[in-house]
């Protein structure tokens, strides 16, 4: 059975260091072999910020149309693996980030109001994320208030804190900084390696 992998780069700067590190994981997941990985760049794709009018408490769908959340929703909940990769920007997450946080709210109206389920009964477990970060500043502490957003991402997608993985790298400022680090690169193709391979196991699992 096949992997399927999607991932999210978020930075409005196009290739930089978050995104720079998202593609190092990604080239070692496609190099385990039978997996196929999908990456959008949010300033590519129209994700609208979320009204917060509740309407999907009613209607289980966003009220939102004319994005591609529809969509990106369906791929959401197909993938095995759901990664996304987003810069610090004024101690918290890019805002092109944010709103694809924010309008999961669909998800939580579905899991939590209308108690239907966001994956079918048999995949629930048998799915993993990752977060992966970078800032210019070199404070120990300049991840720490994004966390409770991301862990918000993936539990309304049914991907429960002991599945998310996190790679945060500080003190990489300018665009390619990312390339210097000693130990940046060659941890995201590690993480990456690791996760195909877990998630391998796990569907196997699920086969038998």
């Amino acid at each position: 059975m096949g992997v399927h992998i999607l991932a999210f780069a978020t930075s409005p700067r196009r290739h930089g260091n978050s995104e720079t590190l998202l593609d190092a994981l990604l080239d070692a997941m496609a190099a385990e072999g039978d997996v196929t990985v999908e990456k959008y760049a949010l300033d590519e794709i129209d994700i609208r910020p979320c009204r917060g009018c509740n309407a999907c408490e009613k209607l289980n769908r966003c009220i939102i149309k004319d994005d591609d959340l529809h969509w990106v929703l369906d791929k959401i909940i197909e993938a095995d693996i759901v990664v996304m990769a987003a810069p610090v920007y004024c101690m918290g997450m890019c805002s092109q980030a944010k709103a694809l946080v924010d309008r999961m709210q669909v998800l939580r109206s579905r899991k939590f109001v209308l108690h239907l389920p966001v994956v079918p009964a048999e995949r629930q477990g048998k799915r993993l994320g990752a977060f992966l970060s970078t800032a210019g500043q070199d404070w120990d502490y300049v991840f720490d208030a994004l966390i409770p957003s991301v862990k918000c991402f993936f539990h309304v997608m049914d991907i429960k804190n002991r599945d998310i993985s996190y790679l945060m790298v500080n003190s990489v400022d300018e665009k390619g900084e990312i390339n210097a680090h000693p130990t940046a690169i060659a941890d995201a193709k590690t993480l990456g390696t690791q996760m195909v391979k877990e998630i391998k196991k796990r569907l196997a699992e699920e086969g038998k």
